[in-house]
């Protein structure tokens, strides 16, 4: 074990799939403690079956102001106090301006943004007490980058880069904000927004060979950064968002 988190509590939110998944593999590979979130209970438990004693799942939605409150309840219980949030709960909302319903563009804002600003509300106040806490936000290059029948996303994502802003100002020199923006990364929800293309094979293998390094990302290249930020070796980094995308913003 590496101990880059060595007495750090950690909540992870989208923690059941993907580079949230991977993101508690390495966390707690390195020492912390983790409070995992997640929507479904079955996955949820074999996770924390999975990493063992120092996790804790608890299912919930995190579109629920109240649940994010007791995810930070539970970490100041369980664990005596809090110092990481990375936050990677995303939806995709697809569907064109024109087409898309009024209560899938509010559960799409309500989970990629409101979600981040209710967890750091009561996150805050602990993590404040403690020095080297970090917050960090799972964003995307649509923050950037416009795709076909993504609004929902790319204004979600965007506004989740304004939101990591104005509290890495807010908040410092306690606590640093940064997010990270990945690109293509071999994940459900990655497959699931390649179904806004006729093809969804064929604009998956398109998104893997425009990278330079003409291959997806793997969660765990995701993982690996999220560690980096979250820890002391990036104690002079804040209020920066930092691509991870295989170079395709620059293909």
């Amino acid at each position: 074990m590496a101990d880059k988190l060595v007495h750090k509590v950690a909540i992870i939110t989208g923690a059941t799939s993907g580079m949230g998944k991977a993101i508690a593999h390495t966390f707690v590979a390195n020492g912390a403690k983790v409070i995992l979130s997640g929507r479904d209970e079955e996955r949820g438990k074999a996770l924390e079956k999975e990493l063992g004693e120092h996790t804790i799942f608890i299912a919930g939605d995190v579109r629920n102001s109240a649940y994010n409150e007791q995810l930070v309840n539970s970490a100041i219980e369980h664990f005596g106090r809090l110092d990481i949030l990375s936050m990677n709960a995303g939806i995709l909302g697809l569907g064109s301006v024109t087409e898309l319903p009024d209560a899938l563009w509010k559960n799409t804002m309500d989970t990629n943004l409101s979600s981040i600003f209710y967890l750091s509300k009561y996150a805050i106040p602990e993590m404040e007490k403690n020095e080297g806490s970090s917050i960090l936000i799972n964003a995307s290059i649509a923050a950037y980058k416009s795709f076909p029948n993504h609004p929902a996303y790319c204004a979600s994502k965007a506004g989740s880069l304004a939101l990591m802003r104005q509290m890495a100002v807010e908040y410092a020199p306690q606590i640093r904000v940064n997010a990270i923006c990945p690109g293509p990364v071999d994940t459900p929800l990655l497959w699931d927004s390649a179904k806004a293309f006729k093809d969804p094979t064929k604009a998956v293998e398109n998104a893997a060979s425009k990278t330079l390094l003409n291959r997806l990302g793997k969660p765990n290249d995701i993982a690996n950064i999220a560690l980096f930020l979250v820890s002391e070796d990036a104690s002079w980094i804040t209020g920066s968002a930092m691509t991870i995308d295989g170079g395709i913003l620059n293909a």
